[in-house]
């Protein structure tokens, strides 16, 4: 389990197809890679991936067919920016919302403007996002918890305040890219217990 609190920005130094995988390399920023063990889970953009190897100053993750069919992971390049986030521990705060890094949608920017010192970004989304998505609610965009100031059947809108414009990389983005969307699960939970009541 993550929060969506963008801890590192990683770059992709390879990825490598094979089959019906794709072994990515990634070298963090500010994460040591020597402290992720082998195993763990971590978020990269929003995807929870495990570490599969380590070495000085990269690691290692594996993605199978089902995640590269249903997010932006295979899409990446060498040289491409990722968030990074390890996963929870039970004394951390949760500070942003609960992020199971098991990805939803693709959603693609519809747009972006200035607000003061902030931006504003509009998302497309598939129906199937969206019917989770509610007026200032959470969602996670590339692994970010956000909040949402504005949803209607087709788009939603955030506001990027400063902070995040400097901590992520979701910023640099421009209309047409894809970004991966996860919703809050506590919506489909909910929804499940209702139907089967």
């Amino acid at each position: 389990m993550f929060t969506g609190l963008v801890e590192d920005i990683g770059r992709v130094e390879r990825l490598d197809r094979r089959s019906e995988a794709a072994i990515l390399t990634i070298a963090p920023t500010s994460i040591p890679a020597e402290d992720l063990a082998i195993g763990e889970s971590i978020s990269v953009d929003g995807v929870c991936l495990t570490v599969e190897e380590r070495e000085r100053g990269r690691f290692r993750v594996q993605a199978g067919a089902e995640t590269l069919a249903r997010t932006t992971i295979g899409a990446l390049r060498p040289g491409s920016r990722v968030h990074l986030e390890r996963a929870v521990r039970p004394h951390d705060r949760l500070g942003g919302h609960i992020v199971i890094g098991h990805v939803d949608g693709v959603g693609e920017i519809a747009g972006r403007r200035p607000v003061g010192p902030s931006v504003e970004m509009s998302f497309r989304a598939p129906r199937e996002v969206l019917r989770y998505v509610v007026d200032k609610g959470s969602i996670a965009v590339d692994g970010i918890s956000l909040t949402v100031n504005r949803v209607d059947d087709h788009a939603f809108d955030v506001l990027l305040i400063p902070h995040t414009l400097d901590k992520t990389a979701l910023g640099d983005k421009r209309p047409g890219d894809k970004v991966n969307l996860e919703v809050d699960i506590i919506g489909k939970y909910v929804e499940k217990f209702v139907k089967e009541r």
